[in-house]
C-alpha cells in the first residue's frame, strides 16, 4: 500500500492524495459509504460502482461476526468475494457498537463482554480475537479494538479508558503482526486516537500511537453528541500532531458542513450512516440545500432532484415523483433517495479534491457551506 499527497490547499490544511491498495486506488479526500452487514442499505454493489463510483466502502466487525459469521466469510474467500465487491474495504473493529450496547456489556482488562442484540447470546471481544476476526473478514483496512467514550465524559473516566485503549492497541499490534492475510492481498491495521474532548489526553493518545509506525491513523470518539466546535477543536489538535505524510481517518463524521470543515483541518477519510439513514426518512442533501421530500411543497414540483449532479438518479427523477413514492410507501423511494444522497456526498468529495488541487478550497468551502445548510 502507498499514500501519495498530490496537492496542498492554499489557506487551509486540506490536501488531495491517492491511497494505493491491492483492490484499487482511493482518491482522497474520500467518503466511505457504510455497508454495516456487507450491504449499503437499499443500494446494490453495481450501483455503488457504476452510479456512485465509490472508491471504498465500510463494513462492521461486530455485525459480520454475529451474522453471517466468519466461517461463512472464510469459505467464500473473504468479504470481497462474499458480497461481490472488487474495490477497497475497511472494517470497523466493533468498538463503537460495544459502546452503544452500554446496558448489555461490561468492559474489563481482557476485553468487552457483551450480549448479542440478535438473540442475547454472550460473547467476548478481545484485541486478539478482533484481529483474527478482521483477518477472517478480509478488509483492506482493519481497525484497532478500542473503547469509545461517551459525551459528556468525566476526565478520570476518559483517562482510564485511554490507558485501557493503549494497552489494547499494543495487544492488537502483536496479534496483527503474528498473523497473516488470508486471501492474497495486503491488509493494514490502523490505530485510533481517543481521549474524549480533553486536549491533554488527545495529545497523550497521539504520542503513544506514534511510538510505532502505522500506515495511517484514525481519530475516534467524536460525533458522539459533542458540539461541532468541540469536534473541530479536537480534530485540528490531532491533525497538528499526526504525521502529514500519512492518511488521517475521522470516524463517524458527518454532515456535509462537518466534512468540508474537517477536510480543511487535514482529514482524508470519512464514514457516516447519515446519507443513507436520512434518505430512508426522506431527507435529501442537494447542491442547493436540504430537502424534506415528504413536505407538501414538492407535490407538484417536476424539476429534477438535483440537476447540478452528474447522476441519472438525481437528474432523471423529479421531486414530485420521489415524494409520490414516499407517500405511497413504495420501496423505490428510499432507494432513489439513498442513491442520490450517496452520490451527493461523493460529488462533494470530488469537488473538494478539485478545489484543493486548484488551491481554492478554503474560499470555496466557506461559500458553499452556507448554501448547503439552507433548508429548502
Amino acid at each position: 500500500m502507498n499514500f501519495e499527497i498530490k496537492a496542498f490547499d492554499v489557506g487551509s490544511s486540506a490536501r488531495a492524495g491517492t491511497i494505493t491498495t491491492d483492490h484499487g486506488d482511493i482518491q482522497t479526500p474520500i467518503f466511505m459509504p457504510v455497508g454495516t452487514i456487507g450491504t449499503v442499505k437499499g443500494v446494490h454493489q453495481h450501483e455503488l460502482r457504476q452510479k456512485i463510483d465509490a472508491d471504498i466502502i465500510l463494513s462492521n466487525t461486530y455485525h459480520l461476526y454475529l451474522r453471517p459469521g466468519t466461517d461463512i466469510l472464510k469459505s467464500a474467500g473473504g468479504i470481497h468475494q462474499f458480497i461481490g465487491w472488487d474495490r477497497p474495504m475497511l472494517t470497523d473493529s466493533g468498538g463503537y457498537q460495544v459502546y452503544s450496547l452500554s446496558s448489555q456489556r461490561k468492559i474489563k482488562e481482557d476485553g468487552a463482554h457483551f450480549k448479542s442484540h440478535i438473540d442475547g447470546s454472550k460473547h467476548l471481544f478481545t484485541p486478539e480475537n478482533v484481529m483474527r476476526i478482521q483477518r477472517d473478514i478480509g478488509a483492506d483496512f482493519i481497525m484497532a479494538f478500542d473503547e469509545c467514550t461517551p459525551y459528556p465524559c468525566e476526565k478520570q473516566y476518559a483517562e482510564n479508558s485511554l490507558a485501557l485503549t493503549n494497552r489494547w492497541l499494543d495487544r492488537c499490534r502483536i496479534a496483527f503482526d503474528n498473523s497473516e492475510a488470508l486471501y492474497g492481498y495486503q491488509q493494514e491495521l490502523l490505530p485510533i486516537v481517543q481521549g474524549s474532548t480533553y486536549a491533554d489526553l488527545r495529545r497523550k493518545s497521539c504520542d503513544y500511537i506514534l511510538r510505532n509506525e502505522w500506515f495511517g491513523h484514525a481519530i475516534g470518539g467524536l460525533s458522539v453528541g459533542e458540539p461541532h466546535e468541540e469536534m473541530y477543536r479536537i480534530t485540528e489538535l490531532c491533525c497538528g500532531i499526526l504525521p502529514k505524510e500519512k492518511p488521517r481517518y475521522l470516524m463517524g463524521v458527518g454532515t456535509p458542513a462537518n466534512l468540508l470543515e474537517c477536510i480543511g483541518l487535514g482529514i482524508d477519510m470519512f464514514d457516516c450512516v447519515l446519507p443513507t439513514r436520512n434518505a430512508r426518512h426522506g431527507l435529501l442533501y442537494t447542491s442547493n440545500g436540504i430537502i424534506n421530500i415528504k413536505n407538501a411543497k414538492w407535490e407538484k414540483d417536476l424539476s429534477p432532484i438535483d440537476a447540478n449532479l452528474e447522476c441519472d438518479t438525481s437528474r432523471n427523477h423529479s421531486k414530485a415523483y420521489l415524494r409520490h413514492l414516499f407517500k405511497s410507501n413504495e420501496l423505490l423511494g428510499p432507494q432513489i433517495a439513498s442513491l442520490h444522497n450517496l452520490h451527493f456526498f461523493l460529488w462533494l468529495m470530488r469537488m473538494s479534491r478539485d478545489q484543493i488541487i486548484n488551491g481554492t478550497f478554503y474560499s470555496w468551502k466557506d461559500s458553499i457551506i452556507k448554501r448547503l445548510q439552507n433548508r429548502l
